[in-house]
């Protein structure tokens, strides 16, 4: 229980309780006992009431330094300044209002900008300063009450600026943490939806093609063509909808694509001419689970790979091997077809799949083949699921 109060984060009721002890502490304890402290040569000395009202204007003023940080300082060190001169408080006992100034400088350095609590900073010192000098007589010089200020209250400010920095820094971190989650996330459902998108259309024009040229003398294989694309476009709107439902917490739309999934992407690719053979070869019999991004990363390759073959080099065989290693999965998709020749920068197919292999520390390569055709291959190292 008690390990349980001091780790966990303090809320703002607990931060003005702590507040108000140390006004108590501060105001009530220290500053009144100061002021009841007899002048070090001699001299008059202030009634009680006089000593005890002194330390409650100096320290009273804590409990609320975090609603009003520059007020409580410069209520705090005008009031300690006032006690010194007026000898209420004597010089040797200057530690005591110090320390009650050091708190409200700490919390104005925490919750005001840089240059406004320098500022105030500044005046408060020159006013204890001040009151120092004036009162010091035989104990320090001028430039050594100057030195004993700064000395007494210099590091709460310090301490308070550093932790202000430290917070800001770490905001800036995590906002810079947002962003890059926000973007990575949204590149993320590109290349899910460039994959979907750009497989189920492809077959698609390649299916209404099909129709629009038969359908006059050969009807029966019109409605074919357009069995296969409502198939389709029902299939692209379910990945559509998992891969949006993805992003509404609570709202899912079945498990995403993985290497089982990978043989029918053969009978999709049929439709658009191109004969696809899928191999999926497991090195070791007792290979663990594969992670599910892993073995959706290499299904889109695979499936954006073929789908270039469907759009660029269609008709053309097609010969797509999966290897999967307790280590890595290996992809290699090669065709014999014939593409046209293309200049300027890849195309996001070929970006999207790069990605992808980037995001898991593999290897990925993509380019003609000296007798013909075209090779992608890519190498997804993981950790398999026990």
């Amino acid at each position: 229980m008690s390990a349980h109060l001091l780790t966990r984060r303090l809320r703002p009721v607990d931060l003005y309780l702590l507040d108000g002890v140390l006004a108590v502490v501060v105001g009530a304890a220290l500053c009144a006992y100061a002021a009841l402290e007899a002048p070090l040569h001699g001299g008059v000395r202030e009634p009680v009431w006089a000593s005890v009202l002194t330390g409650l204007v100096i320290g009273l003023p804590v409990a609320v330094r975090r609603r009003w940080p520059v007020t409580v300082a410069v209520v705090v060190s005008l009031a300690a300044a006032v006690a010194l001169v007026s000898g209420l408080i004597p010089n040797f006992a200057a530690a005591a209002p110090a320390l009650a100034i050091g708190l409200a400088l700490y919390t104005l350095a925490v919750a005001t900008p840089v240059r406004r609590s320098l500022v105030c900073a500044v005046g408060c010192l020159v006013a204890l300063s001040v009151a120092l000098a004036l009162t010091g007589g035989d104990l320090w010089s001028r430039t050594g009450a100057v030195v004993y200020g700064a000395v007494m209250i210099g590091p709460a400010w310090v301490l308070g600026w550093s932790v202000r920095e430290r917070r800001a820094h770490a905001a800036r971190q995590s906002g810079h943490l947002v962003r890059q989650a926000a973007t990575e996330e949204r590149l993320r459902v590109a290349r899910e939806l460039h994959d979907v998108v750009a497989h189920t259309m492809s077959l698609i024009v390649v299916k209404a093609a099909v129709a629009n040229h038969v359908a006059d003398e050969h009807p029966g294989e019109a409605r074919e063509a357009l069995r296969v694309i409502e198939a389709t476009g029902r299939t692209a709107l379910t990945d559509i909808r998992r891969v949006l439902g993805a992003l509404r917490e609570g709202t899912a739309y079945g498990p995403a694509p993985g290497l089982d999934e990978l043989p029918g992407l053969a009978d999709q690719a049929a439709i658009g001419g191109v004969d696809v053979h899928v191999d999926v070869r497991r090195d070791v019999p007792d290979v663990g689970v594969v992670p599910e991004s892993v073995g959706l990363a290499a299904y889109r390759i695979v499936q954006e790979a073929v789908t270039n073959v469907v759009k660029h080099a269609a008709p053309a065989a097609c010969r797509a091997t999966v290897t999967v290693t307790p280590a890595e999965v290996c992809v290699e998709v090669t065709d014999d077809g014939r593409r046209p020749v293309r200049t300027g920068a890849e195309g996001h197919g070929l970006t999207g799949m790069r990605e992808r292999v980037a995001l898991h520390g593999g290897e990925f390569s993509a380019g003609p083949r000296a007798d013909g055709g075209f090779t992608v291959t890519a190498r997804l190292p993981y950790q398999a699921v026990a």
